[in-house]
């Protein structure tokens, strides 16, 4: 499984907007081919920065099927005019778990 953080800066004033968008654009998400979950997190000490976590079954999901599709179109559509800079995006997997 990867994980794909994206660090989101909204523009102040505009974070209900966003996570309204990101609601939204939820089942985008979730019918993309190897998509395993989505979750969006607000940093509490930074309230414009949030973390969006999808699951994905490989990078490929994501940045092949996904960013080539029309639900990535409607995904940037939905949230972008709320960014205040562009996302920071990292892939991760789990090399180890405690717990």
């Amino acid at each position: 499984m990867i994980l794909e953080v994206a660090e989101i800066t909204v523009k102040p004033g505009n974070e209900q907007a966003f996570e309204q968008g990101v609601e939204k654009a939820a089942p985008l998400f979730l019918r993309a081919r190897g998509c395993h979950g989505v979750s969006l997190h607000r940093v509490i000490e930074t309230p414009s920065l949030y973390r969006l976590v999808v699951k994905w079954e490989t990078v490929d999901n994501h940045m092949v099927d996904f960013r080539n599709s029309d639900d990535f179109q409607e995904w940037r559509m939905l949230v972008s005019p709320f960014f205040d800079g562009a996302p920071r995006v990292t892939h991760s997997e789990c090399v180890a778990s405690y717990g």
